[in-house]
């Protein structure tokens, strides 16, 4: 399974996720299963773990898990549909909700992918390969304007409106169909000392784009919200700040923008309390992962609100 993904603060997820060892637990990134194993190792027999994960090349470490925990049910979905495929099972509330988002070292290092500019292959990038729509076609179809939106809002590229124009011009002359051809189209945008960084603000944007990531993760938080049970904790590990912006928002205000909504007399209307500060990798997981250093993760606890009103007796 570590050859799939390595899991980011393993224990630290896992510490801050546990909260009651009989309890009902998800895990709505699955990838190489290494958060859910160590979920499954820490709570009983009597309780439940179910798993996410819409890249069906998760079945596989899923199946092992199967094989040896019987309370353990993988789901092959987006996890924009957390709460209807958990109802499907008779499942309306549960105990703790674990999310890593972002790409997998898998999809990252499996060529035929497309999500890394290391290799030179057709550009993919989808997370679910049964959908339509891949990077190929986004480069391809769409406008200028469209190109400048998605480059400027989702890689937080400076020149975005270069980027997409030097793209429509050379795909007037030649498809961009590889990674190859790609690199050709915005050559002249590439900074000469963070040539790498730019290109990952570029395969990020593509890949936030093709996967509908943000709108995916704001659908999944407010389900969460809604189906966990009173002081049931939330455990979000984000790699940008776009995920990282809208979960603390989220966590912080119950809302993805503005100010957080009060009552008449004042008391803020939000369905989470957010724990502690953000968590980073030590450096010592860092040097072992350089993958993980982008990580933060935020914790939240459900509010429990029925309870708030009899105390108070409103």
């Amino acid at each position: 399974m570590k050859i799939y993904h390595v899991p980011v603060l393993l224990q630290e997820s896992i510490e801050w996720l546990i909260t009651d060892e009989n309890g009902i637990y998800v895990d709505v990134t699955f990838g190489g299963g290494g958060h859910s194993e160590a979920i499954l190792r820490r709570i009983s027999p009597q309780a439940q773990l179910f798993s996410f994960d819409q890249d069906a090349d998760a079945l596989i470490n899923a199946e092992k898990l199967q094989l040896n925990y019987s309370n353990f049910t993988f789901i092959l979905s987006n996890f924009r549909h957390l709460q209807n495929e958990l109802q499907k099972r008779n499942i309306r509330q549960v105990t703790g909700i674990l999310a890593d988002l972002g790409v997998s070292s898998h999809q990252l290092d499996t060529a035929e992918r497309g999500f890394s500019f290391r290799f030179n292959v057709p550009l993919d990038m989808r997370m679910n390969q049964e959908q339509a729509l891949k990077a190929q076609d986004i480069l391809q179809e769409y406008s200028e304007k469209e190109l400048q939106r998605l480059f400027g809002m989702y890689g937080e590229i400076r020149n975005a409106k270069t980027l997409a124009h030097n793209i429509v011009n050379f795909r007037k002359k030649q498809k961009i169909r590889n990674i190859e051809e790609l690199l050709q189209a915005i050559e002249k945008c590439l900074p000469y000392q963070e040539k790498n960084k730019y290109l990952a603000q570029v395969f990020q944007a593509l890949r936030i784009e093709v996967n509908d990531e943000l709108q995916a993760l704001q659908e999944m938080l407010r389900q969460a919200a809604e189906i966990l049970a009173p002081k049931g904790h939330l455990v979000v590990l984000s790699y940008h700040s776009l995920e990282d912006r809208l979960v603390k928002n989220f966590m912080q205000k119950g809302k993805f923008w503005g100010e957080v909504e009060k009552d008449l007399y004042g008391n803020p209307i939000k369905p989470l309390q957010m724990l502690g500060k953000v968590i980073v990798p030590t450096d010592k997981e860092i040097a072992r992962n350089p993958r993980a250093r982008s990580a933060k993760m935020r914790v939240a606890e459900k509010l429990d609100l029925e309870g708030k009103k009899q105390k108070t007796g409103e």
